[in-house]
C-alpha cells in the first residue's frame, strides 16, 4: 500500500495521538493549516485504503491508525529494494551504508545489530 506525502503527514500525526478528532489532528498541523475538506478527504481516502479508522460519537469521529508505524515503514522500504535494488537487500545495504554518511559510530552500530541478528538465525 502506498500512501502519497499528504497521507503519510496525517498519518505521523495519528501515530503519535493514537487517537484524534478532527480538532486533534487540524491543531498538529503547521501554520498554513490545512482546510477541515481536505484532512476530511485524506481521511476518507485512508479509511478506503484500510489504513485509517474511526469510532462514531454522535456526530463527531474517533480517528485511529488500523496499521503500526514500523509496517507501514517494513512494507515502504522492503518495495524500495524490490523496485530500486533488484530485490536485494545486500545490495540496498550496501547502497544506504555508503551513500548516508554515517559516522564510524553509527556504521559500528549497524554493524552491532547485523552481528545480533546473525546470532538469532
Amino acid at each position: 500500500m502506498k500512501l502519497s506525502k499528504a497521507e503519510e503527514e496525517l498519518m505521523n500525526i495519528l501515530w503519535s495521538q493514537k487517537k484524534a478528532f478532527m480538532k486533534d489532528i487540524l491543531e498538529n498541523y503547521e501554520e498554513p493549516k490545512p482546510a477541515t475538506t481536505t484532512i476530511a478527504t485524506l481521511l476518507k481516502r485512508m479509511q478506503e485504503k484500510k489504513v485509517v479508522g474511526y469510532t462514531a460519537f454522535g456526530r463527531s469521529r474517533e480517528y485511529y491508525p488500523l496499521i503500526e508505524k514500523e509496517d507501514y515503514f517494513a512494507n515502504h522500504v522492503n518495495g524500495l529494494i524490490k523496485n530500486f535494488f533488484n530485490n536485494s537487500a545486500s545490495q540496498f545495504a550496501s547502497f544506504f551504508a555508503k551513500e548516508t554518511n554515517l559516522s564510524k559510530e553509527e556504521l559500528k552500530e549497524l554493524r552491532a545489530i547485523i552481528d545480533d541478528e546473525l546470532k538469532n538465525k
